[in-house]
């Protein structure tokens, strides 16, 4: 199907491989083969239904690290546009308009311990937003082992599909192995996955990714009211410690409270709340017990008050939190993390 674009996908897939040569070391070993295993699934096109491996994988892991040791000291390439290599690979605006207007969708970032993220996948929807624009991808034809769902870029939101319904995979994989009565598997409960788990696989990805645009907005909301910059400013200077986890989680609250949770109380759909339950992280929990009791009691009773009184509540609290973290990280730079950290639990 995109035989016009092999030289452009090739190029691409190449500085992925060069991305994870180059970090491929961040992970523990235990991570680096769950995520090798995953990337060979998506690489051979296996269905998330079928098993794989170790066997399979093994030789094919050895070739790919060879391929890395190949590349490692090389330097990211241009992209070919229009028969032309003349893009810097991290131009996300001027590769998308020449991309979009055919379907693609492009995304050249940075995650965690500033690592570059690259993907090209099909392009499925976009939606603007004040003035960000959200790209939603559909099938990916280039990617690193790093896939995150969702990632910022600049006035850029990008959606993954795929690897959205790779992390729903995960989640379902994990929750059969402990059969818990937690709010993962009230959410499976409105799934037949043991029926037909590639069917209930796209079922799940069309409705979480709606709460995954929701959160993203969200995000967008909570940029514009703390100061996008100087909040990412202050998070690439933090070394990593309990107090980045916490400002992650400060903001992801304060987006939530913003944006999702109106929009998972006004669609209405249980399984959708149940899933942002299931996936809260362990420092959303422990910073936001009061959220974790209104969703107990709405489980509970059917109503939702406690969670929208939180969310209206929250809009308030956690940006006069994060405000407050970000004025004393300025004042004292790395030498207040205890204090910042003193400040969030307590805040």
């Amino acid at each position: 199907m995109h035989t016009q674009h092999q030289d452009l996908i090739q190029t691409i897939q190449r500085n992925c491989h060069i991305a994870d040569a180059r970090h491929a070391g961040d992970y523990t070993l235990c991570v680096y083969l769950l995520k090798m295993r995953e990337f060979y699934r998506w690489e051979q096109g296996i269905r998330l239904s079928e098993v794989v491996t170790s066997d399979d994988v093994g030789e094919w892991l050895t070739q790919r690290e060879a391929v890395w040791d190949s590349l490692d000291d090389q330097d990211y390439a241009p992209l070919p546009l229009n028969g032309r290599a003349e893009h810097d690979p991290f131009a996300n605006e001027a590769i998308n308009a020449a991309l979009n207007a055919v379907g693609l969708v492009y995304s050249a970032g940075y995650g965690r311990r500033c690592r570059p993220l690259f993907f090209l996948a099909e392009l499925e929807q976009v939606i603007e937003q004040d003035d960000y624009t959200l790209l939603v991808a559909g099938r990916e034809l280039a990617r690193d082992v790093e896939a995150p769902p969702a990632m910022n870029q600049g006035k850029h939101v990008f959606i993954r599909r795929e690897s959205l319904r790779r992390m729903l995979w995960e989640k379902v994989d994990e929750w059969r192995w402990s059969g818990l009565d937690n709010p993962m598997g009230r959410a499976l409960a409105y799934y037949d996955v043991d029926a037909d788990v590639e069917a209930a696989l796209d079922a799940m990805a069309a409705a979480e990714i709606q709460t995954v645009i929701a959160h993203e907005i969200g995000e967008v909301k909570a940029g514009q009211v703390l100061g996008d910059a100087a909040w990412q400013t202050m998070l690439f200077a933090l070394p990593p410690s309990h107090a980045d986890i916490m400002l992650r989680a400060v903001r992801d609250l304060l987006a939530d409270c913003l944006h999702t949770l109106p929009e998972l109380l006004a669609r209405g759909n249980a399984a959708s709340i149940h899933f942002y339950f299931g996936n809260l992280s362990a420092m959303r929990k422990k910073l936001a017990p009061q959220l974790v009791a209104a969703y107990q009691h709405w489980y509970e009773t059917g109503d939702a008050a406690q969670i929208a009184a939180y969310a209206e509540w929250g809009r308030e609290h956690w940006a006069t939190v994060g405000r407050e973290a970000l004025a004393v990280f300025q004042a004292k730079g790395v030498a207040a993390l205890a204090e910042i950290e003193a400040m969030v639990s307590y805040g």
